[in-house]
This record gives C-alpha cells, sequence and structure tokens, in this order.
C-alpha cells in the first residue's frame, strides 16, 4: 500500500487523458504510476540471483487455456540460508520486481539473524512476467487474467515448488508487502495461512474500498502534512488551483503555463500543469522520510518541510501558483539535473500501466476531496468512472469485489492471525490501513512520524529511534512467530 496507490499507490494512476474537472487518483504501490515515469531508469546492482518459474496461466478453471504456462521471475538471496531455516518472501507489487528489492533493505538486514532465504516475486503482468509476452496488455481477454487472486495463487505455487525443489518443506514461510504488496502480503495469509505462518504488511490500505473509511481521508491526511509544518504553506497551495484555473482562461493560457512551468515543450492541456502539482504533493507527503531517499525520486529528509520552507520564504506579493511551483520543482528537481520538466511526454520506465486495469476491474478506491483539503473539493462519481473504464477496456468494475473477497476488520478479527499491520501517519494511505490491534496476534504499529513502509528501507546511521525500535518490534514478533512453529515439530 504502493501509493495511491496505489498507488501506492503509487495510488496507484494515470494522469493523461484526464477531463480538467475530475480527481487524479492515485495509488499506494503504485500510486507509483505517473510519478515515476522516467526516461532514464537506474538500475542498481543488487545481492540476488534471478530465477524463471513457470507458472499456470488460470488457477481457477480448468479450460484448454488455464494450463498455458509463462514464466514469472523473482529473485533469490541465499547468502545466510541452511536448510529448515526460514524463508522471508516479498510478495511483488505493481511494478518490476527490481526495484522493489532494491527499496526493500530490511528483509536483507534482518537475513543474518534468521539465516532467512530470501525470495522476491514478481507480480503478473508486471516487469518480466508477462503471460502473453508484448501481446498482453492487447486486450481485455488477456487482461482479465491479472488480477489480486491469480497473483496470491502464483505465490502459492511458486512457493510450495520452490521448498520442494530446496528439499526443505519443513521451512516456515514469513511474507512480507509493502503498500500493494503488503496488503497481498496480509491477504495471502489470510487465504494460504498453511503456507505462510505470518505477515509484515506495511503501509497496506486494505480498509480503503467501499465505505469501510471516509472518502476524504486521503487528501485531508496529504492536506495535514502540510498544515502542521506550516499553516501559510497549506494556505498557498489550497489558493493555488483559482489561480492556476483562472489562468486556463486567458488566451494564451497555454503559452503562459508553458512558461511558468518551465516545460521541455509547449502543454497541450492546462489540466497537466494542474496533475504536475497534485502529484508533486501527494507523493512527498507520502515519502516523507526522516532521511535522503530516491524511492520515486531523489529527496532530502522531511521532504515536506523543505516544500513548505520554499513557499514561506518567498515574498507574499508573488503569486500562490508562483510558489506551489517553485516547491513541487523540489520533487522534479532535488538534483538540480533537470533545465526544464516534461510535464506531458514521460515514459513508463517501471512498467506499472497494469495498475490501470486494476483499478478498472477490482481495485476500486473511492477518494474525494473535503473543503478542509488543500485540494479543490471534489466528489466521486461511480458511473462516470466506469463509463471511462468501458471506453478504455470495454468493461465494468466491481466496485465491492475486494470487501468480498477479502473483508474488512471482521474477517480480519474472526479468522485472521499473526499479521503485523504498520503504518506511519505522515503517509496519507495510513487512514486506509489497520490502526489499532484487531486481536493478539494481529497487531497495528503506528508511527506518528513514519512515511510510506520507511520500516521496509536499509537501516541507516540517522534512523531517529523511533524507527528503530519500529523494527526492533517487528522482528521480535517474526521471532516469536517462528519460535511457535518450530515448537510445534
Amino acid at each position: 500500500m504502493a501509493p495511491c496507490l496505489s498507488f501506492f499507490f503509487l495510488f496507484l494512476c494515470s494522469f493523461s487523458a484526464i477531463p480538467a474537472n475530475s480527481l487524479p487518483t492515485f495509488f499506494p504501490g503504485a500510486a507509483y504510476q505517473s510519478l515515476i515515469k522516467q526516461a532514464k531508469i537506474s538500475k542498481p546492482k543488487l545481492p540476488f540471483k534471478t530465477h524463471y518459474f513457470p507458472q499456470t496461466l488460470d488457477h481457477f478453471t480448468f479450460q484448454p487455456k488455464s494450463s498455458k504456462l509463462f514464466y514469472q521471475k523473482y529473485l533469490i538471496n541465499s547468502d545466510y540460508w541452511r536448510k529448515g531455516a526460514p524463508i522471508f518472501v516479498y510478495t511483488g507489487n505493481e511494478g518490476n520486481i527490481e526495484w522493489f528489492a532494491a527499496n526493500t533493505g530490511f528483509m536483507l538486514d534482518i537475513a543474518p539473524k534468521f539465516k532467512a532465504l530470501l525470495v522476491f516475486i514478481e507480480h503478473r503482468f508486471y516487469g518480466k512476467s508477462m503471460p502473453f509476452g508484448k501481446d498482453s496488455y492487447q486486450s481485455a481477454k488477456t487482461l482479465g487474467y491479472l488480477n489480486s487472486q491469480q497473483a496470491l495463487a502464483d505465490f502459492a505455487v511458486l512457493i510450495t515448488s520452490l521448498k520442494q525443489n530446496l528439499s526443505s518443506e519443513a521451512s516456515p514461510v514469513v511474507v512480507f508487502g509493502g503498500s500493494y504488496g503488503g496488503m497481498l502480503a496480509a491477504w495471502f495469509r489470510l487465504k494460504y495461512p498453511h503456507i505462510a505462518i505470518g505477515a509484515l504488511a506495511s503501509s497496506a490500505p486494505i480498509l480503503q474500498f467501499d465505505k469501510l473509511i471516509p472518502w476524504s481521508s486521503f487528501y485531508d491526511a496529504v492536506s495535514q502534512d502540510f498544515k502542521d509544518v506550516s499553516l501559510n504553506c497549506y494556505q498557498v497551495i489550497k489558493g493555488s488551483w483559482a489561480e492556476l484555473e483562472a489562468m486556463s482562461t486567458q488566451k494564451q493560457a497555454l503559452a503562459e503555463l508553458s512558461k511558468t512551468f518551465r516545460t521541455c515543450k509547449s502543454l497541450h492541456s492546462t489540466a497537466s500543469a494542474r496533475d504536475w502539482l497534485w502529484t508533486a504533493f501527494v507523493y512527498t507527503a507520502m515519502v516523507n522520510y526522516p532521511t535522503k531517499a530516491d524511492f520515486m525520486k531523489p529527496l532530502p529528509a522531511y521532504p515536506v518541510q523543505k516544500m513548505c520552507k520554499i513557499i514561506d520564504k518567498i515574498p507574499s506579493r508573488a503569486t500562490k501558483l508562483s510558489r506551489a511551483f517553485a516547491a513541487a520543482s523540489l520533487y522534479y528537481n532535488y538534483s538540480r539535473s533537470e533545465n526544464c520538466f516534461k510535464i506531458e511526454h514521460e515514459v513508463d520506465g517501471h512498467g506499472l500501466h497494469g495498475w490501470d486495469w486494476q483499478t478498472c476491474t477490482e481495485m476500486v478506491m473511492p477518494m474525494t476531496c473535503s473543503k478542509e483539503s488543500m485540494f479543490p473539493p471534489s466528489g466521486f462519481d461511480y458511473e462516470e468512472f466506469a463509463e471511462q473504464c468501458r471506453m478504455k477496456y470495454g468493461v465494468s468494475p466491481r466496485p465491492h469485489w475486494i470487501t468480498t473477497e477479502f473483508g474488512g476488520e471482521k474477517v480480519l478479527k474472526r479468522f485472521g492471525s499473526n499479521i503485523i499491520f504498520s503504518n506511519g501517519m505522515q503517509d496519507p494511505w495510513s487512514r486506509g490501513g489497520v490502526l489499532k490491534n484487531i486481536s493478539s496476534s494481529i497487531i497495528a504499529l503506528v508511527t506518528e512520524k513514519g512515511a510510506h513502509h520507511v520500516d521496509f528501507r536499509s537501516a541507516t546511521k540517522k534512523d531517529p529511534k523511533w524507527l528503530i525500535q519500529l523494527r526492533k518490534q517487528e522482528v521480535e514478533i517474526i521471532q516469536k512467530w517462528l519460535n511457535e512453529y518450530y515448537a510445534d515439530l
């Protein structure tokens, strides 16, 4: 949960072809789609070996096409593992698996203590795990095999086969996931408790569906992040949208906006400028980490504070829009490597475009903006949303499917066990997460200053005490699960 979502991410979340009066959508993990579109993506060297597993196309029917195989990518690190020791599995999000492995250093940090085998499994229809190759996104006939239930079954089959091949069937499995991957980890523990003894779900907005939480929660949380830093900062951003709308009515609006936003090429839509600002503020709130990070973009520690500092330092005689632009530029150009901004001409460098399909089918997360939000007030029109999905894919969303398939807190309380839900209240996705203990074994670990799955990041010497303590608690709970498992053998 992975924006926003997802993103999340994530949010996750394409802003192309969005009407000027509509509300941008995000996902947790994903949530990443529009924000991490970059023409050049560096590939970090990772301490993993790459493998491919012959995976079944359709786990739930027995038609001739169901048994078709595709090759699912997964990464393994066995540096500290010995037979019988635990297997820690990351349930892949909506993107290439290397990206998540590079940003989940926590698992590498704790592997020596547990002598754990680390496995990162790529989600079907993302990265290199394409069931129909280059034709995987051709139509609803191929995309129809992209959903969370098929993905969970993929994980179950791969994990079971891997344990058999390693002759280590007795090795306990703990699943990890952040954002959408965290949702999958929690759901995997519910659906396949005989395969995974526990799950650590970080920033997983599993309650962001139906009417389980207020629909305005996400944007209220983003707004509160900025408001807590500076009331003036919040008010400037809140007022910038009216100035942008007023500018859009001028004769030379696009030319003027292109100049104001320092675009590399002339803008074709004023909505592009709006979405560019919107994205920067939302994702900066999500990744308001206490140390420097480059998960989404290269950013300083506590980037929300840095953005507000930029706004507060600019004289009040400047327009609100120009001050909002200056703040948003931190998100896109903290490294100072950009001379202009490619607002409408970006490339999806992480292979995230499958999330559009998922939001149009099962991942329906209604969002609105209240009057207290720093974003323009807006509602959620399901019929309009559904019509856009029908036009693009020829399918209608199923807004109640996730709660039907996986349930909410009551299902967790009655049937769940051994799940850690970690959330940082700086992360707007936290409002859709589990924030209170549900039972003695479904634990909520909440930090006031935490951001989007910050606990999964590699430990550094600059980590604050609260983050060190959070990870310590997670390790202690996982150790408890393992002790109980081995005691029962």
